[in-house]
């Protein structure tokens, strides 16, 4: 009981104040929808409120909350005298903790696939929703008080488009955003060496042995446990760009090359593929290949995944394969891609053969001299005791 008067007395107290600095102000008026504005933001979703509306209606600041949880401090407003005009702030993390401390809801839904994954299932996305809600000061059994009620929601596509690319010698890191939205994870691409994805690749300056095997690893970061990394397609190309040059498939759906083996992919917050070193024809007669991998990535729900790995102990002639010389596929901009830094690989040459051969003959030469002074050095020393044992027989005699 006190707890509520000393709620009372506050809320009082503060709406004397807020009225006072309202009064006048061309926002001092009855509440409306176009009140609020929201920011759907790549880590935290952020609500601003004008403050002189909910003042008008008799209310105030500490009688507002998300969904209404009054008696949670995470829940409550924080207000901004300084700006014009007046608001109270709300906002919480993207992630499944914070989203479901304060009652908001996230579903998700699934719709047709379109632009780089038209040919891959459905896409799948994210809406958070809540509302701001008041909480009525009156303590009597009626009030003249109109309840406030703000909704909002933030729509974030499961579909990423990447804005930024920068290049190592072994791995890349950079951040995904969708232009609707910015639910954003960071995803890192890392070549490996082992396959316990433990020892770093490091390309040497004279390049990789055709046919060194090459882990592939596709990591994302800062996401709920809600959400799986799937990688729908992993190609190379000799540029440093996901564009349509010289390319080779690694995979596509279940079309794999025939030196690709595949790992994880769908089932964890990171997917994983090895495959064996190349070198593209086009560059025959050089000593060096250098060229870039490349994966198309997405996430879907966990839940949700397995529906969207295309079932590839079954025909895959059914399955429909992406043209690569579709336009949309064509561009940075329409690509959702991570790419690795370069990888060189090296080809020994016709000098280099004939090097070798000489060699072989030049050790088999020697070797061919050696044995043959061995051969008669020992023919000597036994030729040699054999003449003295026939002396010694005949001084005998």
């Amino acid at each position: 009981m006190w707890l509520v008067l000393l709620t009372f007395q506050v809320a009082k107290l503060l709406l004397a104040q807020g009225e006072n600095a309202c009064m006048g102000h061309s926002t001092f008026r009855s509440p409306a929808p176009s009140d609020i504005e929201v920011h759907c933001g790549s880590q935290t979703v952020d609500l601003q409120i004008l403050l002189c509306p909910i003042y008008f209606n008799g209310y105030n600041e500490s009688l507002l909350a998300l969904n209404s949880e009054h008696s949670k401090h995470q829940c409550k407003g924080t207000t901004d005298w300084m700006v014009d005009p007046p608001v109270v702030k709300f906002n919480f993390s993207i992630t499944e903790g914070a989203i479901s401390a304060c009652s908001n809801l996230l579903t998700v839904t699934q719709e047709s696939g379109n632009g780089q994954f038209a040919d891959f299932s459905s896409i799948e996305y994210v809406t958070i929703s809540g509302m701001v809600c008041s909480e009525d000061p009156s303590t009597g059994a009626i009030t003249y008080h109109q309840e406030v009620m703000y909704r909002f929601s933030c729509r974030y596509p499961l579909q990423y488009l990447v804005n930024n690319t920068q290049m190592s010698v072994s791995g890349v890191s950079l951040a995904v955003r969708d232009n609707n939205g910015s639910f954003i994870s960071t995803l890192s691409m890392q070549l490996y060496s082992d396959n316990k994805y433990s020892s770093a690749m490091q390309i040497p300056a004279g390049g990789l042995e055709l046919k060194t095997r090459i882990f592939v690893e596709v990591k994302a970061s800062n996401l709920t446990n809600r959400f799986n990394v799937l990688l729908d397609r992993c190609y190379a190309t000799a540029s440093p760009f996901p564009i349509n040059t010289t390319f080779h498939d690694l995979f596509v759906g279940c079309n794999r090359d025939g030196q690709t083996v595949m790992g994880i992919n769908g089932q964890q917050q990171k997917a994983r593929f090895s495959f064996e070193a190349f070198r593209f024809v086009q560059f025959t007669g050089s000593a060096l290949s250098t060229y870039y991998v490349h994966c198309a990535t997405r996430l879907c729900v966990n839940s949700f995944c397995p529906t969207l790995t295309q079932n590839c102990t079954t025909d895959t002639n059914s399955k429909r394969r992406r043209s690569i010389d579709d336009n949309q596929d064509t561009t940075v901009s329409d690509m959702a891609t991570i790419s690795s830094g370069p990888i060189t690989t090296r080809q020994d040459n016709g000098f280099q053969q004939t090097q070798m051969n000489s060699s072989v003959v030049a050790v088999s030469i020697v070797a061919g001299i050696v044995g043959s002074i061995c051969f008669t050095l020992v023919a000597f020393i036994v030729h040699y005791m054999y003449n003295s044992k026939i002396s010694i027989k005949t001084t005998l005699s």
